[in-house]
């Protein structure tokens, strides 16, 4: 973990500000973010594009350390979509073979510093079966930490969710759906930002982020900043939230 990153610690382990209750003028409490701009970081400085992805998993990291001391509960990152297997071959068995590896080393230092850890997608072929093991073992290892939950969409596509949710839907209201989707217990983000200059929403919790406010940034997502996190954060305090109201 980056030892560098500001905020309130105790030893190596994470202490939480009090967090801000809702309403206009209070921060987020759920936070989604769109991590993209990895592999252009990667292209300005001459790099090959895996060690953008690598830079970008050190700056998921750190933004976690800091969405705990600015008072968010849930922390989601879309990590590697449906469409992405469209990259070239040895980007996606780069990536895979990163992923594999972070959550072997990097799970028990989360667990200790009580994060709990929920990945969000399809974890079928062409997901490796070792990588969904060791997102399984995670998972297991830290369900009862309570001091953030990390949502990690993996395999993730906003359409694939609804359509595997509809598969086994037989209720009738948005509550009987939502126990269908990948993560129920997970909160309707208050707030979806997006990294790298890009405005779309490009597949992202289209079901959950229907009413989340949303935050362009131009930064790619390795420069994305404790400042920017913040900045992000403000601008959604400013903003009154009337959910189709007045």
């Amino acid at each position: 973990m980056d030892r560098g990153t500001q905020g309130s610690r105790e030893g190596s382990r994470l202490v939480a500000v009090p967090e801000p209750g809702p309403g206009s003028g209070q921060g987020p409490r759920y936070v989604a973010i769109i991590t993209d701009g990895n592999g252009r970081w990667a292209a300005q400085r001459g790099l090959p594009v895996l060690a953008g992805h690598e830079a970008g998993a050190d700056i998921v990291k750190a933004r976690l350390r800091d969405a705990v001391d600015l008072g968010i509960r849930e922390l989601t990152v879309y990590s590697f979509s449906t469409e992405n297997w469209s990259r070239p071959p040895a980007e996606v068995t780069g990536l895979m073979a990163m992923m594999r590896r972070r959550i072997e080393a990097e799970t028990p230092e989360l667990h200790d510093e009580g994060v709990r850890m929920r990945f969000i997608g399809r974890r079928s072929h062409p997901v490796p079966a070792e990588l969904v093991a060791r997102m399984e073992w995670a998972e297991e290892l830290t369900a009862r930490n309570d001091r953030i939950t990390l949502f990690v969409a993996f395999n993730y596509g906003g359409r694939a969710e609804i359509i595997d949710a509809a598969r086994s839907f037989s209720g009738a209201t948005e509550e009987d759906f939502r126990v269908h989707l990948y993560a129920p217990e997970m909160h309707d983000p208050d707030l979806i930002i997006r990294t790298s200059g890009e405005r779309r929403s490009s597949n992202f919790l289209l079901w959950q982020g229907y009413y989340s406010e949303l935050v362009f940034r131009d930064e790619l997502w390795p420069d994305f900043s404790r400042e920017a996190f913040a900045q992000s954060l403000g601008e959604y305090a400013a903003r009154r939230r009337r959910f189709g109201g007045r």
